[in-house]
């Protein structure tokens, strides 16, 4: 059986070091995709002839010269891509770490984010403890006039052992 209650969390600090070193793993995992991702598609553009076709429709109507070929350089243009990439990874690191010292310095004015989250606590259920815990044998109980062993001993309250609470001054 879970609890649920709902607790106000506020943010008030970003730590630049931490938004630099997860936005760069994250930024570069994006980086890596886009090229994989451009790459298998100009692999299957490729492959239908759209680039030989879209030469020759330009041809036809002029806008390129007869005999040029506007996408042979696939090298050239996986450079600049890739290079475009890095450009892209690094700036969007760094915007996501100026993002984390602009809202270092909102925050100390307005006092951060709050944010409501649901804390979860798991509830064992109630078992039954073992009767020795419960009701300590005879010899044990206090009073009884048997033998204790110091290390068996078990301190029950009981009507002769009156609980003695600490002052409040304590």
């Amino acid at each position: 059986m879970a609890t649920v209650r709902r607790v106000r969390r506020i943010v008030r600090k970003i730590d630049p070091w931490t938004a630099l070193k997860v936005s760069s793993v994250v930024w570069a995992v994006l980086a890596v995709a886009l090229v994989l991702g451009v790459v298998i598609f100009w692999a299957v553009l490729d492959r239908a002839g759209i680039p030989d076709k879209l030469t020759e429709f330009l041809t036809e109507i002029t806008l390129i010269e007869q005999g040029t070929q506007p996408f042979a350089n696939t090298e050239q243009f996986l450079r600049a891509l890739i290079f475009g990439a890095v450009a892209w990874w690094v700036t969007m690191t760094g915007m996501t770490v100026a993002g984390a010292i602009v809202y270092n310095l909102v925050s100390d004015v307005v006092g951060g984010l709050e944010i409501v989250v649901l804390e979860e606590t798991l509830n064992p259920p109630f078992a039954a403890a073992p009767p020795s815990v419960l009701h300590p044998p005879a010899d044990y109980r206090a009073g009884n006039g048997g033998s204790t062993p110091r290390s068996a001993h078990v301190d029950i309250p009981t009507e002769e052992t009156p609980v003695v609470e600490p002052a409040v001054g304590d």
